[in-house]
C-alpha cells in the first residue's frame, strides 16, 4: 500500500468503517464460492438433483453481495471525495488569497473537480477487489487442502506469480499515469486561464496564437492516455496469461490422478471449480489497479495541496471592539516568494472614525498593508494594534466582521443578484438587500435587470460592467454595516460616469465610519480626511 493510501485510510474515518464492512462483506463471499463449488461439484458427480435449490439460494446470496458492495462502495467514494473537497477549499480559504493566488487556479479548478471523481474506480473497483484478494484465496486454499492437499500446495506456490507480475507492470503503469495527470492538470490549468484571459488576447491580437498551444497540450495528453491504455491492456494480458497458466497446473495433475483412480469424480470437479476461485480476485485486483492509479495520482497531489501550511490562525482571547484607533508600528512584511520586503518599517495611527487615503506607485505596499488588516498576512516584525490589544492577538473571524472590504476587481459569482449583495451577509432579508443596493446606486440598473433582484448572473458578474460590478460591492459592504472599510483601488478601470457613481456611494459607504482607502485618482481621495504616501515599502 502506498503512503497515500495509507494516508487516505488513516485519516479519513469513512474509509476505515468502509475496509470494515468490504471485509466482511468478502469472507461472505468466499463461503458462498466454496458453498457453490461444493454443491455443483456434488451435483454432477451424482447426487441429489434437489441440492440445484440450494446452489440457486447460493447464487442468489452471491449477487445480493455483489450488489452490497457496489452499493456501500459508491457511498464510500461520495462521502470521501465531498470531504477532501471541503478540506481542499477550507485549506484555500485559510491561505488567503495573496497565498491562494500563487497556485494556478486551472489547475485548483482541475483537481478538486474532474480529479477527484477519478476517485471513484479507487472505491468502486479496486479498494473491493484487494480486500476480495486478500480475503477469498486464504479460504479458497483451505477449502482445498481438507479436499485436496497436493493442489493446494500447487495454488500456494503459483499463486505469488500474479502479484509479482502485477508489481512490476504496476510501477511501470504508475509513472504513465503520473504523467497523463500532470499534462490533464496543465491543459485544463491553462485552457481555464486562456478563456479568462481571452478578452485582454483579443483586444491585443493574440488569441488566434493559443490555438496552437491548446492543440499541442491536447495532443500531448492524447499520447500519454493512449500510452497508459497500451500498457493497462498488456498488463491485463499478462495476468490473464499467469493465471491461466497456474489453473493449468492445477487441472492437469488432477485429471491425471483422477484416471488413475486416486481421487474420485467429486473431489477432482471441486477442485477444478474451487482453483480459479483462488486466482480470480488477484486477477481482479491486477487489472482495477490501472483504473485506481489516476485516482491515487490526484490523491498525491490533494495532499501536496493540504501540507502546504496555511496562513497562521489566532486564537480566541476574547471580543473585539469597533471603538478604538489603528496603528501600525514599525511594521514590515516580507513574503516567501520575494527577497525584499513588501513593506518596511511602516508606522502610522488611523483615528476611530478616520478616512485615510492610501497614494503612491503601483507596487509600493498599500495592498499589503490592507493585507496585513485583512489577517491574510502576517508581519515579519513590528505589530498592528487595535486600541492597546495585539492585532495578532484577536480572535480572526471576529475581527473580520468589523471589516467591509471593496477590492479593485471585486468577484461575483452565478447566482442571483440579490445572492451576490447577501455576501456581505447572509440570510439578510430582501428589503435589507434593496436598502443596501440604493445607498450603492445599484438599484436604477438592477430594476432595468430581466429578473430584477432575481435575476442569474454568469460566472464573475458577465453581463455587467466594470462600474455596476462595483456598485454591487459596495452594496454587500453596506449590508454589512462593518465600522471599517478597506478599499483597494475601487475605482480603477472605470470610466468617468462610472467612477463619478461609484466614487459618490462610496462617499456615503464612508461617513461615519473608518476607512482606509488606497487610490491612484482622485475620485476617491477627495472624500478622506488626509493621505498617506507610500513609496518602496516606506512611508
Amino acid at each position: 500500500m502506498r503512503a497515500t493510501q495509507r494516508r487516505l485510510t488513516r485519516e479519513i474515518p469513512a474509509i476505515r468503517r468502509h475496509l470494515v464492512v468490504t471485509g466482511l462483506l468478502a469472507i461472505s463471499t468466499a463461503v458462498c464460492v466454496v458453498l457453490q463449488a461444493s454443491i455443483l461439484a456434488s451435483v454432477l458427480s451424482g447426487a441429489a438433483v434437489s441440492l440445484l435449490f440450494g446452489l440457486a439460494g447460493v447464487v442468489v446470496a452471491r449477487a445480493a453481495l455483489a450488489w452490497a458492495q457496489q452499493m456501500l462502495a459508491q457511498r464510500a467514494a461520495t462521502t470521501v471525495k465531498a470531504e477532501l473537497r471541503g478540506r481542499v477549499l477550507d485549506h484555500i480559504r485559510r491561505m488567503g488569497p495573496l497565498r491562494a493566488g500563487r497556485e494556478r487556479h486551472g489547475e485548483l479548478t482541475t483537481m478538486v473537480t474532474r480529479g477527484l471523481d477519478a476517485l471513484d474506480p479507487y472505491f468502486t473497483s479496486y479498494l473491493p477487489k484487494t480486500v476480495g484478494a486478500a480475503v477469498v484465496p486464504p479460504l479458497v486454499i483451505a477449502a482445498l487442502a481438507v479436499t485436496d492437499w497436493i493442489s493446494a500446495v500447487v495454488v500456494v506456490v503459483t499463486l505469488p506469480l500474479i502479484p509479482v507480475f502485477g508489481a512490476l507492470v504496476g510501477m511501470h503503469t504508475r509513472r504513465r499515469t503520473a504523467r497523463q495527470w500532470a499534462l490533464l492538470s496543465r491543459l485544463g490549468g491553462h485552457f481555464l486561464d486562456v478563456v479568462a484571459g481571452l478578452p485582454t488576447l483579443r483586444a491585443f491580437g493574440r488569441a488566434r496564437d493559443q490555438i496552437g498551444v491548446v492543440h499541442r497540450m491536447s495532443d500531448d495528453h492524447r499520447r500519454a492516455t493512449l500510452r497508459t491504455l497500451r500498457v493497462a491492456f498488456l498488463s491485463s494480458l499478462v495476468l490473464e496469461w499467469v493465471a491461466t497458466l497456474s489453473v493449468a497446473l492445477v487441472a492437469v495433475p488432477v485429471g491425471l490422478r483422477l484416471m488413475s483412480g486416486d481421487v474420485d469424480l467429486a473431489t477432482a470437479l471441486l477442485v477444478l471449480f474451487l482453483a480459479p476461485e483462488a486466482y480470480l480476485p488477484l486477477r481482479a485486483a491486477g487489472t482495477a489497479f490501472h483504473d485506481s492509479a489516476e485516482g491515487v495520482a490526484v490523491a498525491d497531489r490533494v495532499f501536496a495541496t493540504l501540507d502546504d501550511a496555511p496562513a497562521p490562525q489566532r486564537a480566541a482571547t476574547g471580543g473585539v471592539s469597533d471603538a478604538h484607533d489603528l496603528v501600525f508600528d514599525d511594521v514590515t512584511v516580507r513574503y516567501p516568494d520575494r527577497d525584499m520586503p513588501a513593506v518596511t518599517g511602516i508606522s502610522m495611527r488611523i483615528r476611530a472614525g478616520e478616512r485615510v487615503g492610501l497614494v503612491g506607485p503601483s507596487g509600493a505596499g498599500k495592498s499589503t498593508l490592507l493585507a496585513v488588516l485583512l489577517g491574510f498576512v502576517e508581519p515579519e516584525s513590528g505589530r498592528v494594534t487595535v486600541g492597546r490589544r495585539d492585532l495578532a492577538d484577536l480572535p480572526l473571524a471576529a475581527w473580520r466582521e468589523q471589516i467591509a472590504w471593496v477590492p479593485q476587481k471585486p468577484h461575483l459569482f452565478a447566482v442571483s443578484v440579490a445572492d451576490n449583495i447577501r455576501l456581505g451577509r447572509p440570510g439578510a432579508p430582501i428589503e435589507h438587500v434593496v436598502q443596501a443596493a440604493r445607498a450603492a446606486a445599484a438599484d436604477e440598473f438592477i430594476t432595468r435587470l430581466p429578473d430584477g433582484y432575481d435575476t442569474l448572473l454568469g460566472e464573475n458578474g458577465s453581463g455587467l460592467s466594470m462600474g455596476q460590478r462595483q456598485r454591487i460591492a459596495i452594496a454587500r459592504a453596506f449590508l454589512r454595516d462593518a465600522p471599517i472599510l478597506l478599499f483597494d483601488e475601487a475605482t480603477a478601470h472605470l470610466d468617468a460616469e462610472s467612477e463619478a457613481a461609484v466614487a459618490a456611494a462610496s462617499a456615503r459607504l464612508m461617513a461615519g465610519r473608518t476607512a482606509l482607502v488606497v487610490a491612484h485618482r482622485p475620485a476617491l481621495l477627495d472624500h478622506v480626511d488626509r493621505v498617506v504616501t507610500i513609496r518602496s515599502g516606506q512611508r
